[in-house]
């Protein structure tokens, strides 16, 4: 059937369109097993129950999708370069289950595949996106308004349930250290199932509204405990203690209050602080050297907090591969650029 040129012309958009939704990434280097780490043995990536596997030294869980997949490739290297056994992690990566996706989970697991080839990992389709989406309330960014930026909170349903322990992490940092110390992170008691860095000199009350203090009903919630800030965007959870508990439906809850009243104004945060705060164990606030995006309306430059630093987080409205191809990197972008598989090799040696 011939064409006509207009119709060429659409298909050819419509290719490149495609095309971009996944940008071709480089292979990065493959990173091995410490002699000295008495590590487990290997996982194999072409195995389907690796998930399960006693070998997986370490489980980590991330968001998979086109918006974020720069950010995301760039940490799983970081987490690769400075682990003492790389070649036992498991990586799990939720993904859109819509179809008005840019990619679909089989592009962008494909793009994983091909940047790292030897990499353990399972995609799995966000099953709850569609019920989440009736759930979410509009927040102060457009950005957090995303159900997969709430898959953190149904990791516990959607991991299969012989994973005990995750380390979550957002799309948006670069590990300095070995994520296994992290990971061991003690969560002491039978209810403990969230274990984080603590704020606790923030203002905690910023994070809900007037109307939410002024309601002794609902400020109550935090009665008899020491309620303080933590960001979720790099966290150790217990899946065995939270399924038990039934934490998911204990955020959706709130989740239907706020429908129903507002309560707070960012995201998937404060239900996660109405269930958790003053409940989890601390983690060292070298694990999570966040706020380097900024704020969530400018995204200013900001520099590290005092202290030693493990992990680099890019929270806010600023991300550092937007900051570089617009040419206006922050000093600290300098630090994520070096982890960066869409932009020419930057040094990044094995081990």
């Amino acid at each position: 059937m011939t064409r006509s040129p207009l119709a060429l012309a659409l298909l050819l958009l419509c290719a490149a369109g495609a095309a971009a939704a996944v940008p071709r990434y480089r292979e990065a280097p493959h990173f091995t097993n410490s002699a000295a780490a008495q590590c487990p043995p290997l996982l194999q990536p072409s195995d389907a129950d690796a998930a399960c596997s006693p070998h997986a030294a370490v489980h980590v869980a991330m968001t998979l999708d086109a918006s974020y997949l720069r950010g995301t490739m760039a940490a799983v290297l970081s987490v690769l370069r400075h682990a003492s056994c790389p070649e036992s992690i498991h990586f799990h990566f939720i993904a859109s289950a819509s179809s008005g996706s840019s990619a679909t989970a089989e592009a962008l697991r494909a793009t994983v595949r091909a940047s790292f080839p030897s990499l353990a990992f399972r995609v799995y389709p966000f099953a709850d996106e569609a019920r989440v989406a009736g759930l979410i309330s509009t927040s102060i960014r457009g950005a957090l308004d995303r159900p997969l930026n709430y898959a953190r909170s149904y990791l516990a349903s959607t991991l299969p349930a012989c994973v005990r322990r995750v380390v979550y992490l957002d799309s948006d940092v670069v590990l300095t250290d070995d994520i296994a110390a992290l990971a061991a992170t003690p969560l002491p008691g039978e209810g403990t199932a969230v274990a984080a860095p603590q704020y606790c000199g923030a203002n905690f009350t910023a994070y809900f509204t007037p109307g939410f203090w002024a309601s002794p009903a609902l400020s109550s919630a935090f009665a008899g405990r020491r309620a303080c800030y933590f960001n979720t965007g790099v966290m150790v959870l217990d899946l065995a203690r939270w399924r038990r508990a039934g934490y998911t439906a204990q955020i959706e809850e709130w989740m239907e209050l706020q429908k129903r009243v507002r309560i707070y104004e960012l995201g998937s945060l404060p239900p996660f602080l109405l269930v958790f705060a003053g409940r989890i164990a601390s983690v060292d606030h070298r694990w999570n050297q966040h706020g380097l995006g900024g704020d969530n309306y400018r995204g200013l430059c900001r520099g590290l907090h005092a202290g030693a630093v493990s992990l680099l987080h890019w929270s806010g409205k600023g991300k550092p591969w937007d900051r570089l191809d617009a040419g206006r990197p922050c000093p600290l972008d300098a630090v994520w650029a070096k982890y960066d598989l869409l932009r020419p090799a930057a040094g990044i040696e094995t081990s």
